[in-house]
């Protein structure tokens, strides 16, 4: 892999990816809607690489998959917050389903008029695209049943991925992650860093949810370093063309427990958690089985949650005095954290 274009640079995961890809020598072109402060990219990608633009304009991408003469593309760009999903359906179906049919028809025809040289494509879904299932742990093979905003955006983008290499043989791959956590995440509203938050501002994390859901999480540098392998995988390997990925941990646990764990590791156990019990549309348990890519790709985690909870931490307390304005704000969880 040469150059690599990344779309949702300026986002949680996106910033890791780029420093994951730039420390292995790999041209990074990162693209956003917009850039906000805080981000990780610009620590990793010269001015020239990082484009404004969005994902819903097909032109635009278009333009941009051929001008940069790339090798692989990670889809990334999403709006990745539930309440907000639920608050705004239309634009986030926009963002989410609109934005990777232009990002893989731009593939596609590129595809047609280079079929010597295609151009990889992972694209990025979620646990929250398998919805509300009876068995657990999720397996790849399991059928998508989103229900809500969030998860229907992100059932129909992984299902017209797959439609995209079975009609076109388009390589491309698709990721499930569990819920990312790690340093530079600025959505106060997701727990980890919203308790954390809270902890260094002396105050009692909040929960919206009753604490009982069950939940996967995954340190942010993980998961990149999992795309990568994915991706690298791609390029030498046509058989896992078209396949699914989960991304985890393996190790479910509640909200409750997992801000317990934050606070004992921050030794701030006396701010017991605000259990507000008030949250809806909430799916109890959520988690994914990581068998599939482990065994294909030898993939593992490198960090268990305690450690990357640890790195975390100590992320925040080096970076809270330079928080953006606006974030510190009381924590409120959303079902996708809660």
């Amino acid at each position: 892999m040469r150059k690599a274009l990344i779309t949702g640079a300026g986002g949680f995961l996106g910033g890791w990816l780029c420093a994951e890809l730039a420390e292995r020598g790999i041209e990074v072109v990162a693209l956003d809607r917009e850039w906000r402060e805080g981000c990780l990219c610009p620590n990793y990608v010269p001015e020239q690489n990082r484009i404004t633009a969005d994902v819903e304009d097909f032109p635009e991408m278009l333009r941009i998959l051929r001008e940069y003469d790339l090798d692989f593309v990670f889809h990334l760009a999403a709006q990745a917050l539930v309440q907000e999903a639920a608050a705004e359906p239309i634009a986030t179906f926009r963002s989410n389903i609109e934005g990777t049919w232009n990002v893989l028809e731009a593939a596609r025809l590129l595809q047609r008029t280079n079929a010597a040289r295609p151009l990889g494509v992972i694209v990025t879904s979620s646990d929250k695209a398998y919805g509300d299932q009876t068995k657990l742990p999720y397996v790849e093979s399991f059928p998508l049943h989103g229900r809500f905003p969030y998860d229907v955006s992100k059932s129909c983008a992984d299902l017209i991925a797959q439609s995209y290499f079975a009609s076109f043989r388009l390589p491309v791959c698709i990721t499930r992650c569990g819920n990312l956590y790690g340093g530079g995440d600025f959505a106060m509203s997701r727990v980890v860093p919203g308790t954390i938050c809270s902890v260094l501002k002396n105050e009692r994390p909040v929960i919206r949810s009753d604490g009982t859901p069950q939940r996967d999480y995954v340190y942010v540098k993980d998961a990149a370093q999992a795309l990568i392998l994915i991706a690298e995988r791609m390029l030498s390997d046509r058989n896992i063309h078209g396949e699914a990925f989960n991304i985890s941990v393996g190790e479910p646990i509640s909200v409750l427990d997992l801000v317990h764990k934050i606070l004992t590791i921050m030794n701030r156990k006396d701010l017991e958690p605000i259990v507000q019990g008030t949250a809806s549309l909430e799916i109890q348990a959520q988690y994914l089985s990581s068998e599939k890519i482990q065994r294909l790709l030898n993939w593992h985690p490198r960090l268990d949650l305690d450690q990357g909870l640890e790195e975390t931490a100590a992320w925040y307390k080096k970076f809270f005095p330079r928080l953006p304005e606006g974030t510190q704000r009381q924590p409120q969880l959303t079902r996708d954290e809660a």
